[in-house]
């Protein structure tokens, strides 16, 4: 329980963990000390919105959507259900847009599953090859008192192939048993492909290999949280930073309402014990990358209050974010924002998330906005 503690006695953790980095955080004006961000007046970026989908009264559920740019087209993908969330008949759903902004009507990846009491969940785009890949992981959904519960005992990662000359998904086979990634493979500096993967346990582990076939993997140890006291690992994510070394982030869901980071030196062989960070999160799923002009960005529900704002903050280095900015998106109606996955192309972020886990909806930043962001010069309006 001691790095709960750490946190409950209000530590700003500005000192290196065991792994020897710097804070995730130092903010202009905040500094080390999350406590003193005053998330009302962060600076807000500008950008355009569009909706991709929307809940109806037959399937209410959107939620874990990616998206890719494929063959000229915008792709995103989600998980498409009955109720509010991951019940069985769930499956997962496509739109394309030629420009982020208007969608096509959804079309199924796959339907519902054959298997009574089973659901699908949308894991993400991978393009290989040349091909587009889609992939899903399957288990059932209750558990033995009726309950909806992450995970089922028979979960496994699948892909499915897009045939673009027939318009459909060729299903592939099972990429990993006992698995469900985070986020989809990206490339390590060895040519190997990798993503962070949860056993039915919600162990952590990296998955490396997809290079011979998309089906074909090994699995490194992360974490083992049948061994955790206060920490409990959920939704982790990993980025490359700039002298090779691989950067893994893990979602806490044991009340820290922190980020935790881990660190590998052998391109995700072996890991370092995981440490609590003073980087705020509000226990939801976030997404990082490294854009072409050489900044990370980090997209995530950094309010610990709530799951908003959807807040943008950027770092030089992939290790210490400097400045956090909030994304243009309208409170409207349901001010619950989360899971958001971010691509890059043509000079832009484009930035998909769920709202209130009923409609998918975007944002387009431009890669200026997040220079200006970085550079302090977005100008903040006091309420």
């Amino acid at each position: 329980m001691a790095l709960l503690s750490w946190v409950m006695a209000g530590v700003a953790l500005a000192e290196p963990g065991p792994s020897g980095l710097p804070p995730m955080l130092d903010l202009a004006g905040a500094g080390t000390d999350p406590a003193k961000i005053d998330y009302n007046l962060l600076p807000e970026l500008s950008g355009t919105c569009a909706l991709v989908t929307q809940g109806d009264a037959a399937w209410q559920f959107r939620l874990h959507n990616y998206l890719a740019f494929y063959d000229g087209r915008y792709w995103c993908m989600w998980s498409h259900g009955p109720r509010v969330e991951d019940h069985p008949t769930q499956h997962v759903r496509y739109a394309t847009s030629p420009d982020g902004v208007k969608w096509s009507e959804p079309q199924e990846i796959m339907p519902s599953s054959s298997k009574e009491g089973f659901r699908y969940i949308a894991r993400g785009f991978w393009v290989r090859d040349g091909k587009l890949l889609a992939l899903a992981s399957h288990d059932e959904a209750y558990n033995e008192m009726g309950k909806v519960h992450f995970f089922g005992n028979s979960l496994q990662l699948l892909a499915f192939e897009w045939l673009p000359d027939s318009g459909t998904w060729r299903p592939l086979g099972v990429m990993f048993d006992d698995a469900i990634n985070n986020f989809p493979p990206q490339k390590l500096a060895t040519g190997e492909w990798a993503m962070m993967r949860r056993d039915h346990l919600n162990n952590v582990s990296m998955l490396i290999g997809g290079v011979e076939s998309p089906l074909k993997w090994e699995s490194r140890p992360v974490f083992d949280r049948t061994r955790a006291n206060a920490f409990k690992p959920d939704e982790p994510e990993w980025w490359q930073l700039p002298d090779g070394r691989s950067l893994g982030i893990i979602r806490d869901n044991g009340g820290s309402k922190r980020l935790f980071r881990t660190l590998s030196s052998d391109n995700g062989r072996t890991w370092s014990t995981p440490e609590l960070t003073n980087f705020p999160d509000a226990t939801s799923k976030f997404f990082g990358l490294r854009t072409s002009r050489g900044s990370y960005v980090l997209v995530s529900n950094a309010n610990p209050a709530g799951r908003y704002p959807l807040c943008l903050s950027v770092s030089r280095d992939g290790v210490t974010f400097t400045r956090m900015g909030r994304l243009p998106v309208p409170v409207a109606e349901v001010p619950s924002l989360q899971y958001p996955h971010v691509i890059e192309h043509d000079g832009s972020l484009l930035i998909a998330y769920s709202r209130g886990k009923r409609g998918i909806e975007v944002v387009s930043v431009s890669l200026d906005e997040i220079d200006r962001l970085e550079r302090g010069e977005i100008v903040v309006l006091a309420p």
